[in-house]
């Protein structure tokens, strides 16, 4: 089994997606080796800011970053030989560096379980399930495309119900969707004819007559 390390510069995380400016080239290099890790290869990250020991004791590393400083980094070294320094690598390049075949994934059961909860996990707003699902779905070799995939689908499904539901609502309480979106202050309060006397059913319902609404209604709950 091929191994690859990737010696990193200085940064708060490998992904590429955190922080207000998303890297598309660290995304993509990322993607790049959850699916090689999905072939049988062993992956290994360090970050020089994080990890600055594992910098120094290898050999390689060191004598790079001793002549070219941090424009050496990141360095990719596959099976004990450096491979590229100074930029991240396609994926051609690392399968064939690590003598893996370019083939699509394979769709297994555990593929399409860890799909199906990471949408599950959407739809339920959980976010702890949403990150296991996420860390289990990368071990089945899901790349992130997919799983961004999988998320818009769950959230597309979300945004459907959602969207339905305010069309019922507005039916039921006679008023336009736009209301639900507005501060209840900025509503017109309903006119009320002054000339009636106490106890008159079209003034506003009594604390009494609010309480019995609100018990009939949780009856169909």
């Amino acid at each position: 089994m091929s191994t690859i390390q990737v010696f990193d510069p200085a940064m708060c995380c490998s992904t590429g997606v955190c922080g207000p400016s998303p890297d598309a080239d660290l995304a993509r290099f990322a993607t790049d080796l959850d699916w090689i890790g999905s072939r049988g290869v062993a992956v290994t990250r360090f970050t020089l800011s994080q990890e600055p020991g594992r910098f120094a004791e290898h050999a390689a590393v060191r004598s790079l970053l001793e002549t070219g400083g941090e424009g050496a980094l990141p360095i990719v070294i596959v099976d004990d030989e450096v491979r590229a320094s100074g930029r991240y690598p396609q994926r051609e390049e690392l399968a064939g560096w690590a003598n893996v075949d370019d083939q699509p994934l394979v769709v297994t059961d555990e593929i399409v379980r860890e799909l199906a909860a990471v949408g599950a996990a959407v739809a339920s707003n959980c976010e702890p399930c949403l990150e296991y699902h996420v860390a289990q779905a990368r071990r089945a070799g899901i790349d992130s495309a997919q799983l961004v995939e999988a998320v818009r689908a769950a959230q597309a499904v979300k945004d459907t119900s959602a969207r339905a539901m305010l069309e019922r609502a507005s039916r039921v309480l006679a008023v336009e969707t736009s209301a639900f979106f507005r501060s209840p202050e900025s509503l017109a309060p309903e006119s009320v004819d002054e000339s009636c006397g106490e106890g008159c059913d079209c003034a506003s319902p009594s604390v009494t007559q609010s309480v019995t609404l609100a018990a009939r209604s949780s009856e169909c709950c």
